[in-house]
C-alpha cells in the first residue's frame, strides 16, 4: 500500500516527538519522586535509618495499592486526579500525569529494592562515625546502589515506552496513538509497522545507553 507522505509524514514527527517528550518528562519527574519514595521507604523500615513503623506501613501500602494497577486502567481510574491537575484527561499533558503517578511508584519499589541489597555493615560503619541520615543517603546509598539503580531505571524507561502507546489507545497522542489512527484503523499494516520499528529503535537505544552507564558506574 502507497503511503501519502505528504499528510503522514507531519503527524509521524509530530508522534516521535509527542512520544519522546512524554518518556523523558516521565523519567525526569517520576524518576526523581520516585527515588525520594524508594528512599522513605528503606530508611523508615524497622531498624532503618530514619525507622518510623507508622510512615513505613502507609507508604508499603500505597505503593503495594497503585503499582500492580495495569496501566490502561489506571489511567482512567486516575481520571478525577488528572482533570483537577491538569484541566483535562485527554491529549498528551493529561498522559504525561498519569504515567508520572505510575512510575513514580514503580520505581520507588525498585528503588527500595535495589538498597536493600547493599551491606548494612557499611551502613552501621558510617552510623559509628558520626554520619547524619542525610549524608549516608546521598554519599553512600545512592552512589553504593548506583550501578543496579541504572539497570533498574533503564527498566522503567522501557516500561514507560510501552505505557505511553497504551496512552494513546485512550487519547494520549504519541505513536501508540498514530498507529492506532493512522495504522490499524485504515488496515494500513506497513503505517503500524514503521511506528513498531520507531518503537523498538528508542527502546534498543535506551537499553545500550543504560547497559553501558551501569558498566561504567560499577567499574568505578
Amino acid at each position: 500500500m502507497n503511503i501519502d507522505w505528504n499528510t503522514i509524514g507531519p503527524v509521524l514527527l509530530s508522534s516521535i516527538g509527542q512520544t519522546i517528550g512524554m518518556v523523558l518528562t516521565t523519567m525526569l519527574v517520576g524518576g526523581f519522586l520516585g527515588l525520594v519514595l524508594g528512599i522513605l521507604l528503606y530508611t523508615t523500615r524497622s531498624g532503618g535509618l530514619l525507622g518510623n513503623r507508622v510512615v513505613f506501613t502507609v507508604l508499603n501500602v500505597l505503593v503495594n495499592i497503585i503499582r500492580p494497577i495495569p496501566f490502561i486502567i489506571f489511567i482512567t481510574a486516575i481520571g478525577p486526579v488528572t482533570l483537577a491537575v491538569v484541566g483535562t484527561t485527554l491529549g498528551t499533558p493529561a498522559a504525561t500525569f498519569a504515567l508520572i503517578v505510575a512510575a513514580t511508584f514503580g520505581i520507588s519499589r525498585i528503588v527500595e529494592q535495589n538498597l536493600v541489597a547493599i551491606d548494612p555493615g557499611v551502613i552501621e560503619a558510617a552510623r559509628a562515625m558520626g554520619a547524619s541520615p542525610l549524608r549516608i543517603i546521598v554519599t553512600l546509598l545512592v552512589p553504593e546502589a548506583l550501578g543496579p539503580l541504572i539497570l533498574g531505571y533503564t527498566f522503567v524507561f522501557v516500561a514507560v515506552v510501552d505505557m505511553t502507546a497504551v496512552a494513546g489507545a485512550v487519547g494520549g497522542g504519541g505513536l501508540g496513538d498514530f498507529a492506532i489512527t493512522y495504522g490499524y484503523q485504515r488496515f494500513d499494516w506497513t503505517v503500524t509497522a514503521i511506528a513498531v520499528l520507531i518503537i523498538i529503535v528508542l527502546v534498543q537505544a535506551a537499553q545500550f545507553l543504560g547497559n553501558r552507564l551501569s558498566r561504567l558506574a560499577l567499574r568505578r
